[in-house]
């Protein structure tokens, strides 16, 4: 095992610039997940990891050693694709004894680590299969195990779970994190799911434009979002926002609204700021904001109802026991301990909470 760092790392196509300068320390033995929009550069930074793409600039290290110049089979990696990439006319057994065979390790050694790593993905009653007799779900497993037998320094997960239905992705998800926990390997997981990422990894790396926005634990980033687009991207239903004006431990919107919030913000009195309050910690009471219920989307334990609120859409997470209609009026209170406040300019969080 080994950990991985990235030390300003950049990628360029021509004139470019699609990854700018990224500084990463992975520790070993750490479940890292790198998450962001499509187009963010995380699928980019996992293939420079691996050797699959050149690096323009900066040192990527595994162990103590740089690996820019090795080949992706010198970097004792071991990657897992959203395709599975299985030979179709091998059996479970020779899918993930191949890589082994070639590399000419002897067939008692080949033969106790796929064992072994069946034994552990439950994958012992299918080693005789065919891929085409297998569920999406087994098919993933077997790509796993075919990683797992490499013994690999760090693993590479790249959208691992996208082709899986839902059910599945869940199940999935439990099994890597369980694999992650048995073997112990350096690991990096790209997604763009941020359920995933805050659910399987030890620390979620936001990522935007080829940019770091802020690394993280997952309740770390969802408490204390560094900036408008971390707060933004994680939680669901995202967060809500209102351009608004401060004057002491309040800020005002132009349709009149008025959020308090404690400890005060590092601004001014009448500086422009955005306003930031979760769905989740909206609640409906007898006084507070106003509004006109627009949409109401039942999803079983919860609700989630969107209130027209001065012409801005708000969506409040409720209890399913709730019966709200659209057209009803409802009233909104805020927390002022759970609502944050942002620079209009920078998007830097300035609140204190």
């Amino acid at each position: 095992m080994a950990g991985l760092e990235l030390r300003n790392i950049a990628k360029n196509y021509g004139t470019v610039s699609v990854i700018e300068g990224i500084n990463l320390k992975i520790d070993d033995g750490e479940f890292v997940a790198l998450v962001g929009p499509s187009g963010c550069g995380k699928s980019t930074i996992l293939r420079m990891i691996a050797g699959l793409e050149d690096i323009t600039g900066g040192e990527v290290s595994i162990g103590n050693d740089v690996v820019n110049d090795l080949t992706p089979r010198e970097r004792n990696i071991a990657m897992v694709f959203q395709s599975y990439a299985l030979y179709p006319h091998m059996n479970v057994y020779r899918n993930m004894a191949f890589n082994l065979e070639l590399a000419g390790k002897p067939k008692a050694e080949i033969d106790s680590r796929v064992r072994q790593a069946a034994q552990m993905l439950e994958l012992e009653p299918l080693l005789d299969r065919k891929p085409s007799q297998l569920s999406g779900g087994q098919r993933q497993r077997v790509a796993m195990g075919r990683a797992v037998v490499r013994d690999p320094s760090v693993f590479l997960f790249d959208e691992p779970l996208s082709n899986l239905d839902a059910k599945l992705r869940v199940q999935m998800r439990s099994e890597i994190k369980a694999l992650h926990k048995k073997v112990g390997v350096t690991s990096v997981y790209v997604t763009h799911d941020q359920v995933e990422a805050m659910t399987l990894a030890d620390r979620v790396v936001v990522l935007n434009r080829g940019v770091i926005q802020q690394a993280g634990s997952p309740m770390e980033l969802y408490r204390q979002p560094a900036n408008l687009f971390v707060a933004g991207f994680i939680g669901s239903p995202a967060m809500n926002f209102f351009d608004a004006t401060v004057s002491g431990n309040t800020a005002r919107t132009a349709g009149g609204e008025v959020f308090a919030f404690e400890p005060g913000p590092k601004v001014s009195d009448g500086e422009k700021v955005t306003v930031g309050i979760r769905p989740e910690h909206l609640q409906l009471g007898s006084s507070g904001i106003s509004g006109q219920v627009s949409f109401v989307e039942p999803t079983g334990g919860q609700t989630f109802v969107t209130v027209d609120v001065s012409g801005q859409p708000v969506v409040v997470t409720v209890s399913g026991e709730e019966t709200i209609n659209p057209g009803e009026s409802l009233n909104i209170i805020t927390n002022p301990r759970q609502t944050y406040v942002f620079d209009s300019r920078t998007g830097e969080r300035v609140s204190l909470n």
